[in-house]
């Protein structure tokens, strides 16, 4: 079946209403190791739409890494030479002091600077000359650098989420900024939308369209809103999952009878069918190197987590603790195996670190879904409830440190968090 192109017009993402787009962050628990960083506001940043220092310091406390102190009354900028022997008295490890600067032609000068009270070293900083409408983006592009800077592992700050809003018999495809904020309709319909996934260069996603009156895959630009359709065969399709290279899909579709694996390329033509089963195979995720496509199975009789070759071979089981292991997610890095299992009735996110088979749960909650990891491997996104409350939740791998990003006036299901992409819009 040749692809062809959605008859709908092209959608450009515009802002969500308030009542979809508000979230509250509330963050639970601490590091067994934190930093303790001195951030002050930015000289003229009360001149500025966006409060820089104060979302640099949101992202480092909710990594649980970092602890802040204010350091606005010393009135620094990235020009002064602070006495780093007196932070240190202070109980600083790190200072961090910048300004903001409006330009004639309406852009703003973001320019940082971070020191290493311990060492007494100075570390640099940028200048960054960005649109009001890039502030945020800005300041968490700032915060990714002191992140590595300090840790030696790179930050997920300035990286994107995508999830569906439902509200009363509408939903929404909405794109977010990694902490819930900057939230954007890529798409709204009276039709379910499900499975989203990003394309490893995130200017696409992909998903599950009722619109037909039946389950198809459509992809969309991220920022033209144009759609095509790449899998609209007969029953139902679903499920898609992006290769690690953008070039092809695996779906599941019921084209041949049950559903089973499917690998197509990006315009809609089936390369080659990967499982053959009288089981239920659906729910495919890329190993990293694209070499394997793990996948939930029924063919053991309850659903559990199996791999397969992409280039052929003979599905293995990954998961054997519990009698229900669905929703798998491979860590970019490739060390990890994120699913949903229950547990006692209670659906919770596990962790499995894939070189030695140990499990971990991460949650304490009981309707976890959908989880999916930062580009850096360092945390999950997941949906769940909270006191009654449909929230997001980030999590670090280990579990001691949440992050929840909540509001009371709506459904919130199905994230999945984008890659790394430094120069999107």
């Amino acid at each position: 079946m040749a692809a062809c192109a959605l008859g709908v017009a092209a959608l450009s993402l515009g802002p969500v209403s308030v009542a979809q787009a508000q979230f509250r962050v509330e963050i639970s628990g601490v590091g067994g190791t934190q930093i303790p960083i001195a951030i002050g506001r930015f000289r003229d940043e009360l001149r500025s739409p966006q409060p820089l220092s104060a979302i640099v310091r949101a992202d480092l406390e909710r990594s649980g890494l970092f602890k802040s102190l204010d350091a606005s009354a010393d009135r620094l900028d990235e020009m002064s030479r602070p006495p780093l022997s007196e932070w240190r008295t202070k109980a600083a490890d790190a200072l961090l002091a910048g300004s903001v600067t409006p330009l004639a032609d309406g852009r703003f000068d973001v320019r940082y600077r971070l020191w290493d009270v311990l060492k007494a070293k100075d570390l640099g900083g940028q200048s960054l000359v960005v649109p009001a409408a890039d502030l945020r983006l800005a300041a968490h592009r700032i915060a990714d650098d002191i992140y590595e800077k300090l840790t030696g592992d790179k930050g997920a700050f300035a990286t994107r989420i995508a999830y569906v809003n439902k509200v009363g018999k509408r939903y929404t495809l909405i794109v977010a900024d990694a902490d819930g904020e900057g939230a954007q309709a890529a798409l709204t319909s009276v039709q379910p939308i499900i499975s989203p996934a990003w394309s490893p260069d995130g200017r696409q996603l992909a998903y599950v369209s009722f619109e037909g009156g039946k389950a198809n895959v459509v992809t969309q630009d991220v920022s033209t809103g144009r759609r095509q359709l790449v899998a609209g065969f007969k029953g139902s399709n679903s499920a898609p999952a992006w290769s690690p290279d953008g070039r092809q899909m695996v779906v599941t579709l019921s084209r041949d009878g049950g559903s089973q694996l499917y690998l197509i390329g990006t315009q809609g033509d089936i390369i080659r069918r990967l499982t053959a089963s009288a089981a239920i195979d659906t729910e495919a995720t890329w190993a990293p190197d694209g070499s394997q496509v793990y996948f939930v199975s029924d063919r053991g009789g309850g659903p559990q987590i199996y791999r397969v070759p992409v280039a052929g071979g003979t599905p293995q089981r990954v998961t054997f603790a519990g009698d229900y292991n669905i929703s798998p997610a491979l860590s970019p890095d490739g060390r990890w195996l994120a699913y949903v299992s229950r547990v006692g009735g209670a659906f919770r996110v596990h962790v499995m670190e894939l070189a030695s088979g140990d499990v971990r749960a991460l949650s304490d909650t009981r309707d976890d879904e959908s989880p999916s990891f930062a580009p850096n491997s360092r945390w999950l996104i997941y949906a769940t409830r909270v006191q009654g409350r449909d929230v997001l939740m980030t999590s670090t791998l280990d579990g001691r440190v949440k992050a929840t990003l909540s509001t009371s006036q709506t459904d919130v299901r199905e994230p999945v968090w984008g890659p790394d992409i430094l120069g999107r819009p």
